[in-house]
């Protein structure tokens, strides 16, 4: 049950791709100030775009019914604007110290790691998963690779109906990775490892406890001594539970509506923040962040801070540009890679710009990198009652920000407009 704009994931709830625009319109909390500190031209001018990315924020709250934003612009070495709008609670402004769900972020340092691997001669991306795992299926067949990039043919243990209902039944639950495979594996695969692309949760929860075997050590202590503190993250934090670091961004959501029986012209909304997210990652891989965190994760990601060239153009290039189709037993996860949205080791390529852009438990979240010009946005998001449709569904609206910034920002290189689906209801 994957819900995801331009398929963000992890992501919660009915499983169809919407990007929308919602008519509630509520009153915005007031905004921090943007980080500008100089009175000279340049900070001026720095000054002026901070004003438009207020703008930009404030007109896509009003259109997609959103309750908080945050966002960091940087520019070079130059902050252009770090701001947060909206209330976390009610009589709680949100600030940009607050922490969140980062979801698939996760997954850039997932391949990053795996890619300080391969240029440390501990493996190859062609090496197959069955040295390690070899009781899974086609473990002889299924390469490093292919679980980065999404191209196993494993199913994706979030679209079993009874991995779904019991996740609404409990959102609070963790989840083994015993327990993942074992509804993931309960369908056949879903074609010939490499032969098609489809997004699966369980890839990267295998590449995950792969990765810990190769370096020998927890994969939270392999990540933070390898990727995270490398990247000079200070407020990205690990656990397998719901809880996150003070002060947090609160989430609500109305995903879990139709698994309720809640009708839909009735009012749901409850609070999400503290649901544990650890089915969406491998163990030691359930993390928050700050949205400065998220920044330098754009940069670092998107610069190749921590690789050979050779590992960086492996992990982001668009190399499976023009491959995949639709296959009846994997949609809508299975589809030909596009400009629009194209997939790395761990990332996403839309146009120029190497993002990821997680929806998991009423936060939306995402940070994109413009190499060319040296432009990093990241937003985080979360939803007032007005986004959710009778169903349940919501929209990737921290994707949508991410894009009208970025088409002020590099409007030569803007991220491809995404797709308008029809509500649910």
């Amino acid at each position: 049950m994957i819900k995801r704009g331009w398929k963000g994931g992890p992501g919660r709830g009915p499983r169809i791709l919407v990007v929308g625009t919602v008519a509630a319109v509520l009153a915005l909390g007031a905004s921090a100030a943007p980080v500008v500190a100089s009175t000279g031209p340049a900070a001026r001018s720095q000054t002026a775009q901070a004003a438009a990315i207020a703008k930009i924020v404030r007109s896509a709250m009003q259109a997609n019914s959103l309750r908080a934003v945050i966002v960091k612009v940087t520019k070079g070495d130059k902050v252009v604007a770090e701001q947060a709008f909206g209330p976390s609670l009610n009589g709680v402004p949100a600030t940009t110290a607050m922490t969140f769900r980062n979801g698939a972020v996760a997954f850039n340092y997932i391949g990053t790691l795996l890619m300080e691997f391969v240029d440390e001669h501990k493996v190859t991306l062609n090496d197959t998963i069955d040295h390690w795992m070899p009781t899974l299926p086609e473990a002889n067949q299924v390469t490093l690779k292919m679980l980065a990039n999404q191209t196993s043919g494993y199913p994706d243990f979030e679209t079993d109906p009874g991995w779904t209902a019991a996740f609404n039944a409990d959102p609070f639950q963790s989840w083994t990775v015993e327990r993942r495979l074992a509804y993931a594996f309960d369908r056949p695969v879903q074609f010939a490892p490499g032969a098609n692309w489809s997004y699966a949760h369980t890839n990267f929860m295998i590449l995950g406890v792969i990765l810990s075997k190769i370096g020998k050590k927890p994969l939270d202590v392999l990540l933070r001594d390898k990727v995270l503190k490398p990247m000079g993250l200070t407020h990205t934090t690990a656990t397998d539970t719901g809880a996150m670091p003070d002060p947090v961004l609160h989430s609500f959501s109305s995903e879990r509506r139709v698994a309720l029986g809640i009708p839909p012209t009735g009012s749901f909304y409850e609070e999400s923040t503290f649901w544990n997210a650890d089915w969406g990652t491998p163990p030691g891989a359930n993390e928050s962040m700050t949205i400065d965190d998220m920044a330098k994760t754009a940069v670092a990601v998107g610069t190749g801070k921590l690789l050979s060239e050779s590992s960086y153009h492996a992990m982001t290039d668009p190399n499976l540009l023009g491959f995949g189709e639709k296959q009846a037993d994997c949609l809508p996860s299975c589809f030909t890679q596009v400009v629009g949205y194209n997939y790395g080791l761990g990332v996403v390529r839309s146009g120029s710009w190497i993002l990821q852009n997680p929806l998991v438990g009423g936060y939306s979240a995402t940070e994109a990198y413009l190499p060319s010009q040296k432009v990093s946005i990241s937003v985080a998001v979360t939803f007032l009652p007005g986004a959710f449709d009778c169903n349940g569904v919501y929209p990737n609206s921290s994707d949508t920000v991410f894009r009208a910034i970025g088409d002020y920002m590099a409007p030569n290189a803007s991220p491809p407009t995404a797709p308008t689906q029809p509500k649910t209801c």
